[in-house]
């Protein structure tokens, strides 16, 4: 069943896939228990030390399919979670003597260690006692050799929050209340030792009780599967799997640049500065971590938000799936403040074990369905909220000049402005914020990095026509009084 590299992707998709085949089938009950043993029959191990650590491994990942708990005394409800089974390879100790120790006789190493951690071994080799070592570095600046690397973990050095910590047994914690949910510990761990929780088998559902189950895709698809996947591509794969129809996202994302247009415009005139609202994870970082400025965040819904109210102004029994390369999306579907929002977040990994599940690719096809325009086509790009809100306020006949704006790209630079701020040496209108670098082309379940898609991504938006924002509004049909484009 598990074909070819025992790779951490291979290993997540299979059992996705395999998970959505028998929820389709209707056997997921029946299935399941024999699940990891169809992974790893044995009895030889193919990626764990054996079978039986491979089997517990599978297990966890398939409770995080069916969006539960990875174990069932789970003391954490995250959203992302350590599969503990498989957290178990990395390095404990953060400060290791290398083979460049050449047993020297000053022993630089053990003199700058103040916690009586470095002792000196046979042919004059240093040893680190992990219990004892505070890894304040001292001894690895003091090495003339260079001969003691600092190894942080993968995961841990992930984190722009400082979320993850480890326990006594070496196991990575991820700390609820410092967490985001950026998903960048997600793909960083080499060991495949952190995941989400996903929501295909509850869609699945849906769709089998008869619910018109909608699915919309973010700015970020264009690009990602070559240029000869468009949205009609995608209209066709999703009908194909059980989906009523599928939307761009993009046209949210001129949705909330119109409205969020407005609320600059209103706020520049009374001299408040605001952020951006359309990254959960930009808008969960601030609430957490800078929450003195929860209330300069942009009222705005994101397009996600927008789009999941329209399609349910217009069919009220709607039920509305995400999909896009974004972690954080799973929160805010969880946000329960935001009333109309969609009800599900996938991943473009999470939608495609569902096409495998049923035999369905995504198939070339001719670009001539557009619902947005290239500023909301954009919106997934750094800088190209901002670029959508300008040309918002030019349409409203409000003019941008002399507005200040902060673009932010990755959580890192968004910490930055937001320190400024806090001491009062930001002296901008606006910031746009991004947990992820690049935006979210750059998500962390992205089909394809950034730079790979680029080129694609620009010949696909480059044969959409010139509409404006407005027009794109109203090319649409679109009922704004029908539902609010604001959270409150």
């Amino acid at each position: 069943m598990l074909e070819g590299d025992v790779s951490v992707l291979n290993i997540k998709h299979t059992i996705l896939t395999e998970v959505a085949r028998l929820a389709y089938e209707g056997k997921l009950e029946e299935g399941r228990d024999k699940l990891p043993y169809e992974i790893s029959p044995g009895p030889k191990a193919r990626f764990r030390c054996c079978v039986f650590r491979e089997r517990e491994v599978v297990k966890e990942r398939i409770r995080l399919a069916e969006g539960l708990d990875a174990r069932p005394d789970s003391k954490t409800h995250n959203l992302v979670q350590v599969i503990e089974a498989a957290c178990d390879d990395c390095q404990i100790s953060r400060y290791t003597v290398t083979d460049n120790c050449r047993g020297c006789l000053q022993h630089n190493c053990r003199s700058a260690c103040k916690f009586g951690a470095i002792t000196i071994g046979k042919g004059g080799r240093s040893y680190i006692d992990p219990s004892l070592c505070k890894e304040c570095g001292a001894c690895a600046r003091e090495c003339p050799y260079n001969a003691i690397a600092e190894l942080v973990r993968p995961c841990k050095q992930s984190c722009p929050t400082g979320a993850i910590t480890m326990d006594e047994n070496g196991i990575c914690v991820i700390d609820e209340e410092k967490c985001v949910q950026c998903g960048r510990c997600v793909h960083a761990c080499p060991f495949g030792a952190i995941g989400t929780k996903t929501s295909i088998v509850d869609i699945i559902k849906a769709m089998q009780s008869g619910k018109h189950v909608y699915a919309m895709v973010a700015p970020a698809w264009e690009g990602q599967f070559g240029p000869q996947i468009t949205m009609a591509s995608w209209k066709k794969a999703m009908k194909a799997i059980g989906y009523e129809d599928c939307y761009e996202v993009a046209l949210g994302g001129d949705l909330t640049a119109y409205y969020e247009a407005e609320e600059w415009a209103e706020a520049y005139k009374e001299g408040k500065k605001l952020t951006t609202s359309c990254c959960p994870g930009f808008v969960s970082y601030i609430k957490k971590h800078f929450p003195e400025f929860k209330d300069n965040i942009s009222t705005t819904v994101s397009p996600m938000c927008a789009m999941s109210r329209m399609i349910k102004a217009k069919d009220p029994g709607a039920v509305v799936v995400f999909i896009g390369p974004c972690v954080a999306k799973k929160n805010e579907v969880r946000d329960s403040e935001l009333e109309g929002n969609a009800d599900y977040a996938l991943s473009f990994g999470e939608i495609r074990a569902m096409m495998r599940a049923k035999g369905v690719m995504l198939e070339p096809a001719e670009n001539s369905t557009q619902e947005a325009s290239k500023f909301g086509k954009r919106f997934g790009n750094t800088a190209g909220v901002t670029a959508a809100v300008v040309e918002s306020l030019k349409e409203q006949g409000v003019d941008p000049e002399g507005i200040n704006v902060t673009v932010c790209s990755g959580l890192e630079e968004c910490k930055k402005a937001l320190t400024l701020w806090k001491f009062g040496k930001w002296d901008g209108d606006f910031i746009e914020g991004m947990a992820c670098v690049g935006g979210c082309v750059g998500g962390p379940s992205s089909h394809k990095k950034e730079n790979l898609a680029k080129k694609d991504r620009d010949k696909l938006i480059a044969e959409a026509d010139e509409r404006n924002v407005k027009e794109a509004i109203e090319k649409e049909n679109i009922d704004v009084n029908s539902f609010s484009m604001h959270k409150h």
